[in-house]
């Protein structure tokens, strides 16, 4: 299933390419990607350099290990999300560790480092799903998250499956229409919602 966006501008290919399924293949991902997704996650650029990130991960190899992760998710989320290969929780550091003032960019730069992942992924014919719904004091108490970090989103990456073998809510999901808003409602110029004259053609 073709799911590429429909731009108004040119993008290279993974831009196109990227989307969140619902529907995960079982196909295993092998542990050279993974290391490849995390490799990008590592080369996102962060304030001062802080790389604030950190992320716990498991795959479906490991029987004791996924369920642990899996459990972390909001129970909305769990009857899709079980069926991906891999899942990780996205932690970050609140404080700067060169001073001990809070990172106010932590959240950003957890953003940039996830979106490097992503986009290495949809190279590699991965799809990953980002959640926000998760239990963070239940991944705190499974994982020994230490004060001064927090879990903030899950992953869940692999390979696309197929709407058709899936529930309905899901498959429903993953056919929906593809949409985003015009550069004109959110690239402004001289006062808010102006829009830029950079976007004329």
């Amino acid at each position: 299933m073709n799911r590429w966006a429909q731009v108004d501008h040119p993008v290279q290919d993974e831009i196109l390419k990227r989307w969140s399924p619902y529907v995960f293949s079982e196909r295993a991902v092998s542990a050279a990607d993974v290391r490849s997704l995390f490799e990008a996650a590592r080369w996102a650029a962060s304030s001062y350099n802080e790389q604030p990130w950190r992320y716990i991960v498991a795959s479906k190899e490991q029987a004791d290990e996924f369920p642990r992760v899996l459990s972390c998710l909001m129970e909305a989320n769990q009857p899709w999300a079980q069926h991906a290969p891999v899942l990780a929780i996205a932690v970050i550091m609140l404080r700067f560790s060169r001073n001990d003032k809070p990172n106010k960019a932590a959240f950003h730069d957890l953003g940039l480092a996830s979106a490097s992942l992503t986009f290495e992924a949809t190279a590699r014919g991965l799809n990953v799903h980002q959640m926000i719904g998760i239990i963070p004091e239940k991944a705190r108490e499974l994982f020994g998250i230490p004060e001064g970090a927090e879990a903030v989103t899950a992953l869940a990456i692999g390979y696309p499956g197929d709407p058709q073998q899936a529930e309905e809510k899901y498959r429903q999901r993953d056919e929906w229409p593809r949409t985003r808003r015009p550069l004109n409602e959110f690239v402004f110029s001289g006062t808010w919602g102006q829009a830029s004259p950079l976007l004329r053609e």
